[in-house]
C-alpha cells in the first residue's frame, strides 16, 4: 500500500471525560467490535473481576481508576485505530493535557445522569483551544437519567459546542427502547441481556410506518417522531467540514456497559474523523505528507514490564515512515540514534513493528536518553511545542522508610519523574529530595510503585510550599542575583534538568520577591526562552 495511502487508513485519537463516565468501559467496547479482543473485562465497583484490557497498571485494577494513558491498536473495516485511552482524575490530568498533543481529534464521553462535569469542561477547554475535531457520546442510556434535549442544551452551554444529535434515543432507564440512528436511518433496539453480543439494526429510511408502531410499542414511536422533527427544525445538518474544523461536534447515544450504540458511533468515527493532521513545530508546519521522518516524545512509561525494569518513550510520529534500524537525530541531545526493537501497542502487549506512519504510536526502549518533548528527525532541526512541565500544586519531602534499599529508592524516583507524573527537587541547602504533583493522589501512586516495582519504601513530610517558580537571571553574575540567592537560599532547589527552582511559600512571596528583585525572572512552567 502506498505511503498516502497508509496515511488516509489511520485515526488516531483520544478519549475523554470525567472519571466514572465509563471512558474506559468504551475503550473496552471499541475494542471487542474491532475483533481486538474476545470479551470485555467489566469494571465494576472497583473489585477488579477481570480488569479493563487498558487499565494494565496493579494499582490501575485495585483502584477502578486509569492513572496513565495508554495506548491501544486495531484495525476495523480496513482503517488502522490507535486509541489513546486518558485519565479523568484530576490529579492525572497532566498526562492527559501531553497526550492531547498526540491526538487528531478526540471522543468525549457524558454520563447521562451526571451530565457536564467539572473535569470535562476543562479538557474540552484544552480541545477547543486546539480546535481538535471532537464526537461526543452520551453514555450509561440504560439508567435513569436527565432528558436527552436538556443533556445537548448542558453540552452547548457548559462547553461551548454546538452539537448536531447523529443518533436519538428512544427512552431512557427502565423504559430504554433504543436508538435511532440518524446518520444511517437504521433503528437499533436495546435488549439489557446482550452484553457480550453486538445487536443489528432495522433499516428505516421512512418512521412514519406502523411498522415502527408495532417494534416499539405505539407511544414511543409517536414520541420518537415528535423529537426527530425537534431535532430537525433545532440543530443544524450535519456537515463534515464544520467537524473537521472544530466549528461542530455529532452526538451519539448509548451504553458502552450493554455494547449499545458503540457500533454507531465506530462506523460514523472511521468515515468521518480525521487521518493524521500537519502539526506546528517552532520552526514551521510540518505536513504529515511529508516523506521524511519527524516524530516527538509525548510521554515516558517506565517498568511496562515490571520483571524487566524497562522505560518506554512513547512517540507520536508526525511524518514520514519510522522504520527498524534506521539512524534518526536525537534534536535535543544532537546525536544520531537507531532502534532496533520499536513497539506498536495493545495496551501492555507489544508487538515489534518493521515500520510506523503518521497518526501511529510508536514505543522505544529507552536508557535516559529521552525527555517529554524530545524530537526525532532524519537530520532537520524541529522542536514540537507545547508540552511544558507545569508548576506543581502540592509538595512534600520524602524519606527513605528502608536505608537498606536507598539505592532502589534514588532510581525509581529518578524513573518515575521520567514519565512526568511528578517533579522532583533537591534542595541546595541540605540535598532534601522534594517531590512535587499537580494532584494529591498522586503520591500514593508514587509509593506504591516504589515498593512494588523497585522494592523501596518511602514516607512523606509535608512541605508548605505555594509553587515552584522556575529561575531566570538576567545575569548569573550580578550583584542581584548572588542578593537573591543569598536570602532566599532556604527555598532554593534544582529540578531533574539541573534547573535553578524558587519553593516560595506563598503568592505574597512571590509578589514581594519579583518586585524586590527585578532582573530575576520567576516562571510557572519549565518551558521558557
Amino acid at each position: 500500500m502506498s505511503f498516502l495511502k497508509e496515511i488516509q487508513r489511520r485515526r488516531t485519537f483520544g478519549i475523554i471525560s470525567h472519571p466514572d463516565a465509563g471512558k474506559t468501559t468504551l475503550t473496552e467496547k471499541l475494542l471487542l467490535f474491532g475483533g481486538a479482543i474476545q470479551e470485555a473485562g467489566a469494571v465494576k465497583n472497583n473489585k477488579i473481576k477481570k480488569g479493563a484490557t487498558s487499565d494494565f497498571m496493579e494499582i490501575e485494577r485495585q483502584r477502578g481508576i486509569s492513572v496513565a494513558t495508554s495506548v491501544l491498536a486495531f484495525n476495523y473495516k480496513n482503517k488502522k485505530i490507535n486509541i489513546l485511552d486518558t485519565p479523568g482524575h484530576k490529579d492525572f490530568a497532566e498526562d492527559t493535557f501531553r497526550t492531547l498533543t498526540a491526538v487528531d481529534s478526540v471522543i468525549v464521553v457524558i454520563d447521562v445522569a451526571k451530565g457536564v462535569e467539572e473535569q470535562t469542561e476543562k479538557l474540552v477547554e484544552v480541545c477547543r483551544m486546539r480546535k481538535i475535531p471532537m464526537i461526543v457520546f452520551i453514555n450509561k442510556m440504560d439508567r435513569e437519567g436527565k432528558d436527552a434535549f436538556d443533556l445537548l442544551d448542558e453540552v452547548e452551554q457548559k462547553l461551548g459546542l454546538t452539537t448536531v444529535p447523529l443518533s436519538f434515543p428512544i427512552g431512557m432507564g427502565y423504559d430504554f427502547k433504543g436508538i435511532y440512528n440518524i446518520y444511517e436511518k437504521k433503528l437499533n433496539l436495546f435488549s439489557g441481556d446482550q452484553k457480550q453480543t453486538v445487536s443489528t439494526g432495522v433499516e428505516f429510511n421512512d418512521i412514519t410506518t406502523p411498522e415502527l408502531d408495532k417494534i416499539v410499542g405505539k407511544k414511543a414511536a409517536n414520541t420518537l417522531r415528535e423529537e426527530l422533527e425537534l431535532v430537525e427544525e433545532i440543530y443544524q445538518p450535519f456537515n463534515k467540514e464544520a467537524y473537521l474544523s472544530g466549528e461542530i461536534q455529532p452526538v451519539f447515544f448509548g451504553s458502552a456497559l450493554n455494547n449499545f450504540g458503540v457500533k454507531e458511533l465506530l462506523d460514523c468515527f472511521i468515515e468521518i474523523a480525521p487521518s493524521p493532521q500537519p502539526k506546528k513545530s517552532e520552526e514551521r508546519l510540518v505536513d504529515s505528507k511529508e516523506e521524511t521522518l519527524s516524530g516527538f516524545v509525548f510521554k515516558i512509561h517506565a517498568n511496562m514490564d515490571p520483571n524487566h525494569r524497562n522505560r518506554l518513550a512513547f512517540i507520536k510520529v508526525v511524518s514520514g515512515t519510522f522504520k527498524r534500524n534506521a539512524p534518526y537525530l536525537h534534536v535535543r541531545l544532537g546525536k544520531k540514534m537507531k532502534f532496533s526493537s520499536p513497539n506498536a501497542f495493545f495496551a501492555e502487549k507489544k508487538e515489534i513493528v518493521d515500520e510506523s506512519f503518521p497518526g501511529d504510536i510508536v514505543g522505544i526502549q529507552d536508557s535516559g536518553n529521552f525527555k517529554i518533548g524530545d524530537t526525532l528527525t532524519e537530520g532537520e532541526i524541529l522542536n514540537f511545542k507545547g508540552i511544558p512541565s507545569f508548576s506543581p500544586e502540592h509538595f512534600r519531602y520524602v524519606n527513605n522508610a528502608d536505608p537498606l534499599k536507598s539505592k532502589q529508592l534514588y532510581k525509581g524516583l529518578d524513573q518515575l519523574m521520567d514519565e512526568g507524573v511528578a517533579q522532583l527537587f533537591t534542595l541546595d541547602l541540605n540535598g532534601r529530595k522534594v517531590v512535587g504533583t499537580v494532584g494529591a493522589l498522586q503520591y500514593e501512586v508514587i509509593q506504591y510503585r516504589l515498593e512494588h516495582e523497585y522494592g523501596a519504601k518511602c514516607s512523606y513530610e509535608n512541605l508548605p510550599v505555594h509553587k515552584a517558580c522556575w529561575v531566570q537571571p538576567q545575569d548569573p553574575k550580578n550583584q542581584e542575583f548572588k542578593e537573591f540567592k543569598r536570602v532566599k537560599q532556604k527555598f532554593l532547589a534544582t529540578d531533574k534538568q539541573g534547573q535553578l527552582v524558587f519553593l516560595a511559600d506563598s503568592a505574597f512571596t512571590i509578589q514581594m520577591t519579583q518586585s524586590k528583585y527585578p532582573t530575576v525572572k520567576l516562571h510557572f512552567t519549565s518551558e521558557f526562552n
